[in-house]
């Protein structure tokens, strides 16, 4: 029969029939119950082969194995050179040449490698010195850290405009203003480039497919991010320096707990809990590139040659909601 006219926009009931009873949502389990947590595995492999360092075997095996191949190869030249200074001397001549020249390449490159970790062993005893200069109220190893540090940032473009910590007569004022006029502006660029390399490895992790690629990505742009963050504070890095830099800036993360994906990781950056929801890969890029600024924080800290004082240290939130702003929306 057909329903009144009156009733035609009201509820619709629809009879089961058979008495069964409707089903309890409350108790259905959860869509995503059987998910493993999201934990930023591209970041935690990249991390990993940081960290590990290389047993005494390995190292036996390094060093044998580079000394035999360092002797096979300059013996090779040897004798290359010497068969063609007897057949066609000009060429011979000439193969000295370039042998020559890649010998003065690898010495001057020994020689930047050596100077690189030399620079950042003076972060190191300048940060040293800072602090026994504050704690001992010594005006003379304060003025000394502003002059070290003038000379580490002469000529970068770094100096903000504030007045010269020589002019202060206590230890604390002079370390506060050498580290408003020489810092402030490093920091910024620090900032920006964990900024950009957290969204770089975001990006790339959310993007790519391929296992061992994303973790080859992430561990390229951080060991590029942490050589960067040493370069604008005055230690210039090269390619051994890099490496033991990184390891140390995993060491402290390892050291302050700091490695570990928690449940406040997600919720802590930028939409993370919302993006994890619509997409879980770009959940795990989120994750990843949270693990990025927290590596890039930790690099502040050792090569910062002064402690934040006068500036604050950047958090992991206002970070990653600059470095993705655009990229993930906000949840």
């Amino acid at each position: 029969m057909r329903p009144p006219e009156n009733n035609a926009r009201g509820p619709v009931l629809i009879d089961l029939g058979d008495g069964t009873p409707p089903p309890d949502v409350a108790s259905a389990p959860p869509v995503d119950a059987d998910e493993p947590p999201l934990q930023g595995r591209a970041m935690q492999g990249a991390l990993a082969s940081v960290a590990r360092p290389p047993g005494w075997t390995g190292r036996l095996i390094l060093l044998g194995g580079g000394g035999v191949l360092t002797l096979a190869l300059g013996l090779a030249a040897w004798d290359f050179a010497a068969t063609l200074l007897a057949r066609v001397p000009a060429l011979g001549w000439l193969a000295v040449v370039l042998l020559a020249a890649l010998g003065l390449g690898l010495i001057v490159l020994a020689g930047r490698e050596w100077m690189g970790w030399r620079r950042l062993r003076r972060l190191d005893g300048l940060r040293a010195q800072a602090e026994a200069a504050r704690s001992g109220q010594d005006a003379a190893a304060a003025r000394d850290v502003a002059r070290a540090l003038a000379r580490l940032h002469a000529g970068t473009g770094q100096a903000a405009p504030h007045p010269d910590p020589l002019d202060e007569i206590d230890a604390e004022a002079i370390l506060d203003a050498a580290e408003m006029r020489w810092l402030l502006l490093a920091d910024t660029r620090a900032r920006a480039e964990i900024e950009l390399a957290a969204r770089q490895v975001a990006m790339i992790t959310a993007l790519v497919p391929l296992a061992l690629a994303d973790v080859l990505a992430a561990l390229t742009i951080n060991l590029r991010m942490i050589r960067r963050i040493a370069e604008i504070y005055g230690g210039r890095a090269g390619v051994l320096g890099g490496w033991r830099l990184a390891r140390a800036v995993v060491l402290h993360l390892t050291a302050t707990g700091m490695v570990a994906v928690g449940d406040d990781l997600l919720g802590s950056v930028a939409g993370g809990g919302m993006v994890s929801k619509l997409s879980r890969r770009f959940g795990e890029g989120v994750v990843n590139g949270a693990l990025t600024a927290r590596v890039g924080l930790s690099a502040m800290d050792i090569c910062r040659p002064l402690p934040f004082r006068m500036a604050a240290r950047p958090g992991l939130h206002a970070l990653m909601g600059r470095a993705l702003s655009g990229v993930f929306q906000r949840g």
